[in-house]
C-alpha cells in the first residue's frame, strides 16, 4: 500500500493537497503516482502569478515510462513552485509528500479542498 498522510486531500488523478495555517495550499502528486511512474526525469510547474481553475492542466510529469499531465485540485493563484525540481525532478520518486512539492496556491475557495477525497477514501480509489 502506498504512504498515505492522513492529514491531506487526494484528487482521482493522483494530486495531493496540503492545507497549510496560513490558508494557502501545497500542491504535488501522491506516493501512488510516483511508484506508478517510476523514475522522473521532468517536470514542468506552472509560472508564478498564474490563475488556475479547478480540474486545470497545471504542468506536467515525464518518466522513463510515460508522461503525465498535473490537474490543479482546486482553483487558485500559484504563490510558489518548486524550482528545485528543475535540477532534481527525481525528488519526486524520494520524497513526494515533503521535499517533492510542485505548487503552492492560494485558493479561490478554501473550502473546495473539503472535496477532494481524504486519506482511506483515496486508499479505496486506488484499490
Amino acid at each position: 500500500m502506498s504512504n498515505l498522510p492522513a492529514e491531506l486531500r487526494y484528487t482521482k488523478s493522483h494530486e495531493w493537497l496540503k492545507l497549510e495555517s496560513d490558508g494557502t495550499v501545497t500542491v504535488g502528486i501522491t506516493d501512488y503516482a510516483q511508484n506508478s511512474l517510476g523514475d522522473i526525469t521532468y517536470v514542468q510547474v506552472p509560472k508564478v502569478g498564474a490563475v488556475l481553475r479547478m480540474g486545470e492542466t497545471f504542468g506536467v510529469v515525464e518518466s522513463v515510462k510515460a508522461a503525465s499531465d498535473l490537474y490543479a485540485p482546486v482553483a487558485g493563484t500559484v504563490l510558489a513552485v518548486n524550482t528545485a525540481l528543475d535540477a532534481a525532478p527525481e525528488t519526486v520518486n524520494r520524497s513526494a509528500y515533503v521535499d517533492g512539492w510542485m505548487m503552492k496556491l492560494r485558493p479561490a475557495d478554501p473550502a473546495a479542498a473539503s472535496a477532494l477525497f481524504d486519506a482511506a477514501a483515496y486508499a479505496q480509489h486506488i484499490g
